[in-house]
């Protein structure tokens, strides 16, 4: 069964969507239609911005999922039998299995993307890569600090990401080396995301979920919070919410996906961050990559 995946936040570059739109008209017209949509011209700063204008949360989320659902929009074979996107990458994997219209997941990712920038202002707060330590041993000793700080990423076996607090993550990171993890890497984000200090987002995007129309998708997606399959509209709405403040299970997602037949995985959207973790899950799985 042909897996497709879409990335999320950090796989932005300068220059990204600018080749698509030079090559495709329907690309181009999807473009156009984002900058309407948005009342700002995304693609100028997509095209033409430099790292740091890219990396600014209210613009580096709609720009990776239009890159990532333009391109998955206009590809000639595109018929997925299974989805999963990370984190923000989830939103492109609904509008790529028909869950979502490209104008509603626009507007969804836009508001998800201001109040998480919105979030991050209010509390002072970061995430770290921790490497060479298994899962539980990690979420036990941060559960063990008083502060938060909580699993947030289970990217492949050996890399999980830590959210929370500023102190939180600093104990943490102190705490986990010297509990034997091979490195413990502070990550340049806006703030702590799948975190309980997500909670004020969470409570701003969730009427916005509630009032969108979810449909059936015409194929099973994958969701971060469970990584089990979901197809039904009313649980996906849900688990979109819920992903805000809750942990990204890539890890038991791709087990799951290759346990259900998955036989290759097509990563969409900028970057190849997902086809390395997919090999660190399985080095036998076939991945490719296209945008």
């Amino acid at each position: 069964m042909k897996a497709y995946v879409f990335p999320g936040q950090g796989s932005q570059f300068p220059g990204m969507g600018k080749e698509l739109y030079e090559s495709s008209a329907e690309a181009k017209a999807y473009f156009d239609k984002a900058d309407k949509i948005l009342g700002f011209k995304i693609t100028d700063i997509m095209f033409n911005g430099t790292e740091e204008d890219l990396k600014k949360t209210s613009v580096t989320q709609p720009a990776i999922f239009l890159h990532s659902v333009i391109t998955a929009l206009t590809l000639e074979d595109f018929e997925p039998e299974m989805v999963a996107g990370h984190s923000l990458g989830e939103f492109s994997a609904l509008v790529a299995n028909k869950a979502l219209t490209f104008e509603d997941g626009l507007r969804l990712v836009s508001k998800r993307a201001l109040a998480m920038q919105k979030a991050c202002e209010l509390n002072p707060s970061t995430m770290a890569a921790i490497l060479g330590m298994e899962d539980d041993a990690v979420a036990t000793i941060c559960a063990s600090i008083d502060e938060v700080v909580v699993p947030a990423n289970y990217n492949c076996p050996g890399q999980i990401v830590i959210s929370g607090s500023e102190l939180g993550v600093e104990i943490a990171c102190k705490q986990l080396t010297e509990a034997g993890a091979l490195r413990a890497i502070k990550l340049n984000v806006g703030g702590a995301f799948h975190s309980p200090l997500m909670e004020p987002a969470k409570l701003e995007l969730e009427d916005a979920i509630l009032s969108t129309t979810v449909s059936k998708p015409i194929c099973p997606i994958y969701q971060n919070v469970t990584g089990q399959v979901v197809s039904n509209p009313d649980i996906i709405k849900s688990n979109l919410i819920a992903q805000l403040t809750a942990p990204v299970k890539w890890t038991q997602t791709i087990n799951q996906m290759l346990f259900d037949g998955a036989t290759s995985f097509t990563e969409v959207g900028p970057g190849r961050v997902l086809s390395g973790l997919i090999k660190k899950v399985n080095r036998q799985i076939v991945t490719s990559s296209v945008g």
